[in-house]
């Protein structure tokens, strides 16, 4: 089956005339920013074998951030959303935001927890570096420590940065 790729303004003309809209970004994602009709359904629960109640003659409409995910797992939306037609926003909710399109923002929730992994990262990075050159080599460490983390995490897909983040009180709602 071949998934139509819809500009923000052809997505918002369907959902005027009944179209369903599905984030599948993550729940910290959709918390902190989404589209005002959007349902919210990870990825990752479609990857563990959830599906949506859709019936044929149905349009469902993903997206995501930046259409990357939705680009990378459309054999698995549109087993998701079976029977129902799929099409995907093309660029995601940056395209919908570019295009003038309303989103609900809620600043007071934290912000997704990779980019606090990329923030906290770079911070003990660049601590170690300065610290390094200002007070004792030993402290290279720290960065090295860091890299070899994320170089963990990228081959086998456990982050303890992430894990550690998580629990923090800030994500705890």
């Amino acid at each position: 089956m071949t998934v139509e790729y819809l500009s923000p303004q052809a997505a918002l003309t369907l959902l005027e005339q009944g179209a369903i809209l599905i984030d599948i970004r993550d729940t910290d994602e959709y918390a902190r920013e989404h589209i005002p009709v959007a349902r919210s359904f990870p990825l990752s629960s479609i990857e563990k074998g959830q599906r949506l109640q859709a019936s044929a003659g149905n349009i469902v409409i993903f997206h995501c951030q930046s259409g990357n995910r939705t680009r990378n797992n459309e054999a698995r939306l549109v087993a998701a959303a079976a029977p129902a037609e799929v099409k995907i926003v093309d660029g995601g909710i940056d395209a919908w935001r570019q295009a003038g399109l309303q989103t609900v923002k809620d600043k007071s929730q934290p912000l997704p927890l990779m980019r606090q992994v990329q923030i906290a990262a770079g911070m003990l990075i660049l601590l170690g570096v300065l610290l390094g050159y200002s007070v004792s080599s030993a402290f290279f460490l720290l960065s090295a420590f860091v890299g070899a983390g994320l170089t963990l995490a990228g081959v086998t897909g456990f982050c303890g940065m992430a894990r550690l983040l998580a629990v923090m009180p800030w994500n705890r709602r």
